[in-house]
């Protein structure tokens, strides 16, 4: 048989194609289990180790624990909350803001989901090729570039296959069982060589104040806010979607940030992918336990390129969703050809002081506004535009900025030097109380206060 016509049948056989309409009851077959099942898996992942790994030595063991703890509890909280919405409606992401920001309105979250996406998904394939090429590296076999093709051709058949087929066909089946025997290995074995009441005692270094530190927990699962009612919506409606969300997600975030920590502190691995994955290998025993990650790897980028598609046809809902799938699987695949990672730690703020804010804007119109559900007329006949929306984003985004000034927003700097060389004040907030929970707060208030007119 060639190829092509395999290709065709398994389109044939991939889930229906759903658009930005409601699910129907009879196609929504994930419990509160599958959604726990999917967004454990979904925060586990090697990039969510190097991250971990930015936390210490600068904090001793004891604060970057807390700061996990506090730090995942409010991103998945949030993470949650957006993924009831989606249950409840039965709708994508993007299109859970029309009612606050009009239809048009939310193109603006949709193209800054869709870069975001596009950019996650070829992050992943990179990370997933260059983890691969560490480990068959040692053999002998150098191959970064078949690594990626491999890697990103099995994603994206993974995307075509849609949530469902990926959660009851691979994750339940194959994919969590095989992540988690690979984290208990590691976890382990890092128990087993680390000195770990030395560590519990020995001072951070300093420089990463501990709110900052919650920020940068925070930011992974918040990430994931706008795809998250993606794969939620096909939850049953007696499904306990919160408390699966949260629970899967809670429990994988601190556990792959504690384990990035440790990496570090118990057995000396660089804060880069090369690192982690070569401590990986020297802790865990052997190449196939970090292969054991990749496994639970794919699926992160499968979603980040599922939900690509999903914001793209929020954009333009008329594309077929397979076609569309392909075209951006190999534009993340091209760009991953490319890719560096430098200034991780910039990126992972810049997304939050997006979506934070968002997250605010969203929780207090559909919770306070639309007492937690909006219905399909509100959803569809939203106006196109509701300008005074962009008050509470802006804002928020100014203000996690001002409280952590990185990035493209390093303006705030110059503004500072200006204020401070007329003698005034200026205080920024970071080592107080971070940036995300008052960029959240700022945007919650100014979205109940704006005027809302059709």
């Amino acid at each position: 048989m060639r190829i092509a016509d395999r290709v065709e049948r398994l389109l044939e056989r991939s889930a229906p194609n759903h658009g930005i309409r409601p699910v129907p009851d009879d196609a929504r077959a994930l419990s509160g289990r599958d959604l726990a099942v999917l967004w454990g898996d979904l925060s586990v992942g090697v990039l969510v180790l190097v991250t971990g790994a930015l936390l210490v030595p600068s904090l001793g063991l004891p604060a970057a624990l807390l700061a996990i703890a506090v730090g995942a509890a409010l991103g998945c909280g949030l993470l949650a909350l957006v993924g009831l919405a989606g249950q409840r409606e039965g709708v994508p992401g993007m299109v859970l803001f029309r009612p606050a920001l009009g239809a048009r309105g939310s193109y603006l979250p949709s193209l800054l989901n869709l870069v975001q996406l596009i950019g996650w998904t070829a992050v992943e394939f990179w990370a997933m090729a260059t983890v691969a090429n560490v480990a068959s590296s040692r053999y002998g076999f150098d191959a970064f570039h078949g690594w990626l093709v491999l890697v990103a051709g099995l994603c994206t058949l993974f995307a075509i296959g849609g949530p469902v087929a990926v959660v009851r066909r691979w994750l339940e089946r194959f994919g969590i069982q095989v992540l988690v025997v690979a984290t208990a290995a590691i976890t382990f074995r890092l128990l087993a060589v680390g000195d770990v009441a030395s560590l519990w005692a020995a001072p951070g270094t300093g420089g990463l104040p501990f709110w900052l530190a919650v920020d940068l927990v925070v930011v992974m699962p918040v990430s994931w806010l706008p795809l998250v009612a993606d794969y939620t919506r096909f939850a049953r409606r007696d499904a306990r979607g919160f408390a699966g969300v949260f629970g899967g997600s809670f429990v994988g975030t601190a556990w792959f940030y504690a384990l990035g920590a440790l990496l570090v502190l118990a057995a000396g691995a660089g804060t880069d992918l090369v690192g982690i994955g070569t401590a990986v290998i020297a802790v865990a025993g052997g190449p196939i336990v970090l292969a054991a990650l990749l496994v639970g790897e794919t699926d992160n980028a499968f979603a980040n390129l599922y939900s690509s598609v999903v914001s793209t046809q929020n954009l333009a809902p008329r594309v077929p969703q397979r076609r569309l799938t392909l075209a951006l699987g190999v534009l993340a695949a091209l760009l991953a050809s490319f890719l560096s990672l430098e200034r991780f730690e910039v990126f992972l703020l810049l997304i939050g002081s997006v979506f934070v804010p968002l997250s605010g804007l969203f929780a207090a119109d559909w919770l306070v506004r639309a007492r937690g559900r909006y219905g399909e007329e509100a959803l569809f006949g939203a106006p196109a535009f509701r300008p005074w929306s962009l008050v509470p984003l802006l804002a928020g985004f100014a203000l996690y900025h001002w409280s952590v000034p990185t990035g493209p927003t390093a303006w705030v700097e110059g503004v500072r030097g200006v204020v401070e060389g007329l003698g005034l004040p200026f205080p920024l907030l970071g080592s107080a109380i971070g940036a995300s929970i008052p960029s959240f707060a700022l945007a919650f208030v100014l979205a109940l206060a704006v005027p809302r007119r059709r």
